[in-house]
C-alpha cells in the first residue's frame, strides 16, 4: 500500500492549513456563502439539504485498517456515527459542522488522507477493480499505474480548472469490474503481439442526462507513455470543452460532437510533442511505486478449496455467504471476501462507526491489514484464508454485516437522493429500502439469481441506474415524485445503456413493478443459469414492457 512521501505530507498539510483559515473567515462573516463556495469545494465540502457534506478521498479504493479507525472515529466524533461509501470508492459524512472541518482535515492527514479533488472541475478520485492485486483472473495489479495518475493529476496546474469534472478508472482484468466504458477516461490492460503488456485507452463514457459508452481511441498504450497519452486528451478536452453550458461540457459531448476520428487525430498530434519528453515514465520509478504494491508474504496452505455445497447443508446462512461473497484468488488457499453494505431494509453503502472497527479488526488480523472500497458500496477483504473464513464470517454476523447478497436482487447501488442531496428530485433510500424487504427472501433471492438494480433520485445518475439491469430514476412531476424504470444496462465489458420502457410509477408501486419483471423473466428464462440480462437481450424489450403495463 502506497506510503505518503515527502511531497504529498507537504502538500496535505498546507493545503489543510489553507483551509483552516478560510473556515475561520467564513465564520466570521469576512467569506460570504458565495466566496467560500469555490473554496470548499476545492477541499471536498458540499452544502447538502440540512447540512454540509464531506467526501474523503479513497485513492483507488484501498485503505488500511489504520485508516479504517480514523474513519469510524470521525464519523463518531464528529458526525452522527455512521459513513456512506460511494460509487467513486469513497467515503462521504453527511453531518458534519463546519466548525468541525479543519479539525477533521487535520485527523485524515494524520494517516494520510484527505479530501482534495473531490469535488471540483478536476480530475477526481481515480477508481479501480476492487480485487485488484487479487484476483485470478488479473493480467497486472492495475493500483501502482492508478497511483502514479493521482501523483500526476493532484493539483495539476493545468487540469485544475476543466471545463468540467474529470473521471478515470482502471482495471488489470479481461472482465471490468470497474466500469471503464462508463468513464471519461477507461483504461484496460492488454498485451500486444510481443506479450508486453500496456493500457487499452477509452474516452467519453459517462453518465448524467447523456448516458454514453466509451469509445476506443488507443488499443494499446505501452506504461512508459502512458502519462504523456492521458496528457495529450487531457490538452486537447482543455482546449476545446465547452465552457458555456455545463450540460455538454464533459468530454463525451466533445467526442460526441466532433468525431472519435477527428479528437483521435488532435490527441495523437499532441502525444507526437510530447512522447519521449519529461512524461515518460523511467522503469525504475514505475518500480519504485509498485513496490508499495508487492503482494503479502502468502503461507502455503493445506486447506486450498472448501466444499460450498457441504457447508449449505450444515449452515445455510453461512453456505449462502461463501456462494456469493468470495471471489478467487490469485494465490491458492486464499480468496477475496466482500462484506455487504446492502442489510434487508438497510441504506445501501452506510456503516456505522462500530461495523467499520470490526472491518478494521478483521483486516488487520485475517487480510494482511488491507481492505478496499468498491465502486458498488460494499467492502472488501483482499486477501483471506480458506481456513480462516468461519471466523471472519462469524464476526461479520456478530455486526450485522454477513448478508450473503452480493450481486444478487438485494445487492443495490442508491445515491443519498432527496433525504441528503440539494440536487435530487425525489428519494432513493426508501425505495431501495422497500425492494430489499420485498425480495428478503434468501430462497426467493437465489432463485432470481445475478440481478444489478441501481437507483438515482436524479438526472445526474449518482447511483447509475443507466447501467442497472434494472435502473430506477426518481423524477419530480407535479410537485410529487416519481420513479422511471430502465431496463437492460450493463457497466461490464458487454456495456449497455437501459432504456426507459414506459411511464414512471409512485413510490409506492416501485416494489411491485420490479417484482412484475423479475417474475416475467423467471418464467422466459431457458435455465436457472441464463442471468436476468442475458434472458433481457435474447428476449427482447417489447415482451418484458407488455409484461409490467399489460395489465395496467
Amino acid at each position: 500500500m502506497y506510503r505518503y512521501d515527502e511531497f504529498d505530507a507537504a502538500f496535505v498539510a498546507g493545503r489543510t492549513a489553507q483551509f483552516a483559515d478560510q473556515v475561520k473567515r467564513r465564520l466570521t462573516g469576512e467569506l460570504s456563502e458565495d466566496q467560500f463556495r469555490p473554496l470548499r469545494l476545492m477541499n471536498g465540502l458540499y452544502l447538502q439539504l440540512h447540512a454540509y457534506m464531506l467526501r474523503v478521498a479513497v485513492p483507488y479504493g484501498t485503505l488500511s485498517s489504520r485508516q479504517m479507525r480514523k474513519l469510524a472515529h470521525i464519523a463518531r466524533v464528529y458526525d452522527r456515527g455512521y459513513g456512506h461509501f460511494t460509487t467513486r470508492q469513497n467515503i462521504q459524512y453527511n453531518w458534519p459542522k463546519l466548525k468541525d472541518i479543519p479539525v477533521i482535515l487535520e485527523e485524515l492527514a494524520s494517516v494520510e488522507m484527505h479530501a482534495i479533488q473531490t469535488s471540483g472541475n478536476c480530475i477526481r478520485n481515480v477508481t479501480t477493480d476492487q480485487f485488484a492485486g487479487a484476483a485470478a483472473d488479473e493480467i497486472i495489479d492495475p493500483r501502482p499505474v492508478a497511483e502514479i495518475l493521482r501523483q500526476w493529476s493532484s493539483l495539476h496546474p493545468e487540469f485544475s480548472y476543466l471545463p468540467r469534472k474529470f473521471k478515470i478508472a482502471i482495471t488489470g482484468a479481461p472482465h471490468d469490474r470497474a466500469a471503464i466504458r462508463f468513464h471519461d477516461i477507461g483504461l484496460q490492460a492488454a498485451v500486444n503481439a510481443a506479450g508486453e503488456i500496456g493500457w487499452e485507452v477509452w474516452v467519453g463514457g459517462g453518465l448524467g442526462r447523456t448516458p454514453m459508452i466509451a469509445k476506443l481511441i488507443n488499443s494499446f498504450v505501452p506504461n512508459e507513455h502512458l502519462l504523456a497519452y492521458l496528457e495529450s486528451i487531457m490538452r486537447v478536452y482543455n482546449r476545446y470543452g465547452r465552457r458555456d453550458n455545463k450540460y455538454k461540457a464533459r468530454i463525451k459531448i466533445l467526442v460526441h460532437e466532433e468525431g472519435l476520428e477527428s479528437i483521435k487525430g488532435q490527441v495523437e498530434a499532441e502525444f507526437a510533442e510530447v512522447r519521449g519528453g519529461v512524461l515518460t515514465l523511467p522503469s525504475e520509478e514505475v518500480d519504485r511505486i509498485s513496490a508499495y504494491f508487492a503482494p503479502p508474504i502468502f503461507e502455503p496452505q493445506a486447506l486450498t478449496q472448501i466444499d460450498v455445497a457441504y457447508e449449505s447443508i450444515v449452515d445455510p446462512a453461512y453456505g449462502r455467504w461463501l456462494d456469493n461473497n468470495i471471489n478467487a484468488h490469485i494465490q491458492p488457499g486464499y480468496v477475496s471476501v466482500t462484506i455487504s453494505l446492502k442489510p434487508v431494509g438497510g441504506a445501501p453503502g452506510d456503516a456505522t462507526d462500530a461495523q467499520m472497527e470490526v472491518v478494521a479488526d478483521l483486516a488487520e488480523q485475517f487480510s494482511f491489514d488491507e481492505l478496499r472500497v468498491t465502486h458498488e458500496q460494499n467492502l472488501v477483504l483482499p486477501h483471506v484464508a480458506l481456513k480462516d473464513l468461519r471466523r471472519v464470517y462469524d464476526a461479520l454476523v456478530a455486526a450485522g454485516l454477513a448478508e450473503g447478497n452480493n450481486n444478487l436482487i438485494t445487492d443495490m447501488i442508491c445515491c443519498p437522493g432527496l433525504d441528503f442531496c440539494a440536487l435530487a428530485n425525489a428519494r432513493s433510500i426508501p425505495i431501495a429500502q422497500e425492494i430489499s424487504k420485498k425480495f428478503a427472501e434468501p430462497e426467493r433471492q437465489k432463485e432470481i439469481g445475478e440481478l444489478k438494480i441501481k437507483i438515482s433520485g436524479c438526472i445526474n445518475a449518482c447511483g447509475h441506474h443507466h447501467v442497472g439491469h434494472i435502473g430506477i430514476l426518481g423524477v419530480e412531476k407535479k410537485g410529487g415524485e416519481l420513479y422511471q424504470i430502465t431496463l437492460g444496462g450493463d457497466a461490464t465489458e458487454q456495456a449497455s445503456v437501459g432504456k426507459i420502457i414506459g411511464p414512471g410509477f409512485e413510490a409506492e408501486n416501485v416494489p411491485g413493478a420490479i417484482e412484475k419483471l423479475v417474475d416475467f423473466y423467471i418464467s422466459q428464462r431457458t435455465s436457472e443459469s441464463e442471468t436476468f440480462i442475458d434472458a433481457y437481450r435474447r428476449v427482447g424489450e417489447a415482451p418484458f414492457k407488455e409484461a409490467l403495463y399489460g395489465n395496467a
